[in-house]
């Protein structure tokens, strides 16, 4: 190590030229230095590695045995540090064999993913997918560590320090089963608020959302009758009994089996966003997962 913080890189390249040129002019002509320039290296590299490396001999000069063993391992080592610091090749999605980790929830699962699986297997089909639990307070720390290479999440609770980019907004609206007797007309806000209702509590068991606070604020409340974690169960559960309940568009548009129609309350919906980490920004593989979340959303 004391060696390696001594060491100019350019030593390295002139020795690798001289070894291959075995003669101080003409390594100076494939280097673009001048003569000089190159003995001043030559006498560096001499002192440095405590062997003169290179004698004079009748055709030039020929090489020491530490020099000769320096050759190819020298070479080898330039030539890994040139791919090291090459320009990244460009992505080749279809023989690629990336294997991805996205963190997102059910919702996000069937508005995001489930939109951008099929171009994606048709493009890329040796790649792998895996969608893991969305935890919103490990999001950074997940990203930063490697654990995820995406995430997604609302806007308005992601977590500083990573790269994002809104990918669309979302709005609620009044969802039931097809036929539902109370839902043949938008309703007014007294049957809306008699209705019995499923709410989505993520952190399980909760009884309150944004569309109470949005009907408290004008005195009223609703019967939330049913909490679940998840936003599928509560698809099942609408199809299958009276209940309904305010849900994302997005995730209930082109469901012959349900209903959707504007709620008679004005609830606040939110942006939903991608994020990543800054380590991996500027990979071509990453590039082009987000360009194909993008085009599919």
């Amino acid at each position: 190590m004391n060696n390696l913080r001594r060491l100019d890189l350019n030593l390295l390249v002139t020795l690798d030229v001289l070894l291959d040129e075995l003669n101080v002019t003409r390594a100076a002509e494939r280097l673009s230095f001048s003569q000089p320039a190159v003995s001043v290296h030559l006498a560096k590299l001499r002192e440095l590695l405590g062997d003169p490396l290179l004698l004079p001999g009748p055709r030039g000069m020929r090489p020491t045995a530490r020099a000769l063993a320096l050759r190819e391992p020298l070479r080898e080592a330039l030539e890994s540090l040139e791919r090291a610091v090459a320009p990244a090749s460009p992505f080749d999605p279809g023989s690629a064999h990336q294997t991805w980790r996205v963190a997102a929830t059910d919702y996000g699962e069937s508005t995001i993913v489930l939109p951008a699986l099929r171009a994606m297997r048709a493009a890329a089909p040796h790649t792998r997918l895996a969608i893991v639990e969305l935890v919103p307070p490990r999001i950074a720390k997940a990203a930063e560590q490697g654990e995820i290479d995406l995430a997604f999440h609302i806007t308005s609770e992601a977590p500083e320090g990573l790269r994002q980019r809104v990918l669309f907004k979302e709005r609620y609206v009044l969802t039931a089963r097809a036929g539902h007797p109370r839902l043949k007309r938008r309703p007014g806000v007294k049957q809306f608020c008699e209705l019995e209702h499923v709410i989505v509590s993520p952190d399980g068991g909760g009884f309150r959302g944004v569309t109470d606070e949005a009907l408290a604020g004008a005195g009223l409340a609703r019967r939330v009758v049913l909490s679940v974690p998840h936003f599928l169960f509560v698809i099942s559960a609408l199809a299958q009994t009276d209940l309904v309940a305010m849900l994302p568009w997005r995730l209930v548009r082109g469901n012959a089996a349900l209903k959707a129609v504007e709620a008679p309350v004005e609830v606040p919906g939110y942006e939903m966003c991608m994020l990543w980490h800054e380590r991996v920004h500027r990979d071509p593989a990453h590039q082009w997962l987000r360009e194909q979340i993008v085009a599919a959303v």
